[in-house]
């Protein structure tokens, strides 16, 4: 077994890693870029060294770099995570020629499976079923759009060298095509230095089921079951969960089989996961593509089959056989995985960017799991992906296992960015994923009820942030409520305070009378007593005793309480009359990134949603469009230029 190894990665896949290897008691390298200098991964890692600027190009992807820092350090192999160069045939390659074990799989088999098109060209050939489509080498767009015209629409334009949803339009209608071809090519660019492109037939109700497959160099290869990862948002996974509801036995038997088959017709060594997309109707299914590395949804396989995958991987690694064979593997239970992302889904999941200034996450145990890169304090910054943990629940059914989700989402706190925390408790509670209906339509399908328009506070919730506030203005020591300066325990004495809640304002009156407190909200007077700790609020409203989390961020509040969160900014009651508030048609970068595009002309007529300019963030495009009918007087920045949070992108003026 290895004594040291090094992880050319970083966030929560480093720190996922450093944990077994810690438990082996292997030692660990890290590698950081100037923005990762003080994070997670690092304090825990035995050695750091510094890779360079914070953009990945400068940092997580010197190859050479990398490598010199192994054999500088002593690391006898190299860990590549998920991302960056854990897919990088080359990188592989030199890791081996350095005398340095790759743990991963061969470089030959990252080639046979790192292009869409040459691994659908090699399932063809061992008989595995694929989706209708064009795989082949010419990228004329004339011609791509010909191939499209004849499968029928809708159809699925992808990067051949991508992974992530990134590089992935779905195109409805032929007039459509080209653009959305220019558009996946950009990113695929971007994202992976390669353009090309396959074109597939879209299936219109499709599930998203993987296979985990594992092989040593001593010939053995198993499955260790299956993942469905239907729901997702920009082809992007946002709940997994093993194993798939309502598979059948000899479906699941018959796909692990041909993911085995897929695996050894390629040599492969390691964890590999064989994605097939089965469409929902027939049952049938079709190989769409294989990741030749650890997927960041393993941990819910972990807690099926109660193996540590890290664990297997070094094993292989050095050499050693398979800890289990096929017939030793059983699945018990069912686990479930949720993405927690520093996202806006009110904003269309733009990422969101900010310092983690509360983190509270649920309580671990057999049934409940965090695995994070970031603590309270840190800073989701625009260079790489905005995660900020992976919550995965395990339960003896499925049932349970949502149970425990809900529970567990409800528990997680965080402030300081926006996150995607409630739209994952709407999901599981949506009756159809909760049956096990599921297919990546769900989301769109269901639009409307996951992301309903912003539900105004509750009475409860505005009393107890009054007074949350009123007691924290005073001090941050435990007061009651009576004893604040100013209040007097014979007489009357009030006080209001004013909330906005996004264009609304919101007045709260507190009032002591004689010896008894209240707080009038709506018209309504409720009772209450209170007091405040740090951050930890115990009210007694109207004989109903709560105990809250209130945090003050800025002129934000927010209220986490029964489960719920609540934020609300806080106003000077005798000043927020006069306070501006910008319009539908102030236009500014919802995020950090560089401008791709721009639509339209200046002194051009626009109407409401027609696009304006296409912004690149986080390897992703977002396409800005028109607020409102109106004139585009100006664009504030060319093509290819960056910008920063908040510029203002557009002169405009709405009708």
């Amino acid at each position: 077994m290895f004594t040291k190894i090094l992880i050319a990665n970083r966030g929560e896949i480093a720190c996922r890693v450093i944990k077994t290897a810690r438990s082996m008691g292997i030692r660990t390298v890290a590698v950081y870029s100037d923005a990762d200098a003080s994070a997670r991964f690092v304090k825990l890692a035995d050695e750091a060294y510094r890779l360079g600027p914070a953009p990945a190009a400068e940092s997580y992807l010197k190859a050479d770099l990398i490598l010199d820092i192994a054999r500088q350090s002593g690391a006898q192999a190299v860990h590549p995570g998920y991302g960056f160069l854990s897919e990088n045939e080359d990188f592989a390659a030199a890791c081996e020629a350095a005398g340095i074990a790759f743990i991963g799989p061969p470089a030959s088999a990252i080639a046979a499976m790192g292009s869409k098109s040459a691994a659908k060209a090699l399932m063809e050939k061992a008989n595995v079923p694929l989706v209708p489509g064009y795989h082949g080498d010419n990228q004329d767009e004339l011609f791509l759009k010909a191939e499209a015209d004849n499968m029928g629409y809708p159809v699925l334009i992808k990067a051949s060298a991508g992974g992530g949803g990134k590089g992935m339009r779905i195109v409805e209608r032929s007039d459509d095509f080209i653009a959305a071809l220019a558009s996946c090519q950009r990113e695929a660019r971007a994202s992976f230095g390669d353009d090309k492109v396959l074109v597939e037939k879209y299936l219109t109700r499709p599930r998203h089921v993987e296979i985990q497959v594992f092989a040593d160099s001593l010939g053995g290869c198993v499955y260790l079951f299956e993942r469905d990862c239907s729901v997702q948002r920009r082809h992007q996974k946002v709940l997994e969960e093993a194993p798939a509801p309502h598979l059948p036995a000899a479906t699941r038997q018959a796909m692990g089989e041909a993911a085995v088959a897929a695996a050894r017709a390629v040599g492969y060594v390691g964890a590999g996961t064989v994605e097939f997309i089965m469409d929902v109707e027939s049952g049938q299914f079709y190989f769409m593509e294989m990741n030749t590395r650890l997927q960041v949804e393993h941990p819910v396989t972990e807690m099926i089959t109660g193996q540590d995958l890290v664990a297997w991987q070094l094993k292989v690694a050095c050499g050693q056989a398979l800890p289990l064979q096929q017939q030793q593997l059983a699945i018990h239970g069912h686990s479930i995985e949720a993405r927690i992302y520093a996202e806006d889904p009110d904003k269309g999941f733009l990422p969101a960017t900010g310092t983690l200034v509360h983190l509270q996450p649920p309580v671990e145990n057999a049934h409940v799991r965090v695995d994070t890169g970031v603590l309270q304090g840190d800073t989701i910054s625009p260079f790489y992906d905005p995660m900020i943990a992976k919550l995965i629940v395990w339960g003896e059914t499925r049932e349970a296992a949502l149970q425990q989700l809900d529970a567990a989402l409800a528990a997680y706190q965080v402030v300081g960015v926006t996150t995607n925390i409630r739209f994952l408790r709407r999901i599981a509670a949506n009756p159809a994923f909760a049956s096990g209906d599921v297919d990546t339509g769900l989301i769109a399908r269901y639009h409307d009820s996951l992301l309903p328009a912003p539900a105004a506070p509750s009475s409860e919730q505005l009393a107890l942030l009054a007074v949350g506030e009123t007691l924290a203005a005073a001090s941050n020591d435990s007061h009651a409520f009576g004893a604040l300066q100013g209040w007097r325990l014979n007489g009357t004495l009030e006080r209001r305070l004013g909330f906005a809640h996004g264009d609304s304002r919101i007045e709260v009156l507190l009032r002591q009378q004689q010896e008894q407190q209240l707080v009038s909200v709506n018209g309504s007077d409720i009772p209450l007593r209170a007091t405040l700790q740090g951050k930890q609020l115990v009210a007694n409203l109207g004989g109903k005793q709560i105990s809250a989390t209130l945090v003050r961020h800025g002129a934000q509040r927010v209220l986490f309480a029964d489960g719920e969160r609540v934020a609300v900014d806080y106003l000077d009651p005798y000043a927020y009359e006069e306070a501006g508030v910008h319009g539908e048609t102030h236009m500014k970068a919802p995020m950090p990134g560089r401008v791709v595009a721009l639509l339209a002309e200046a002194g051009a007529r626009v109407v409401k949603g027609e696009p304006l300019l296409i912004l690149e963030a986080m390897k992703m495009e977002h396409t800005i469009t028109a607020p409102a009918d109106g004139k585009v007087l100006a664009f504030c920045f060319a093509a290819g230029e960056q910008v920063s949070d908040g510029d203002e992108l557009v002169d405009f003026e709405a009708d």
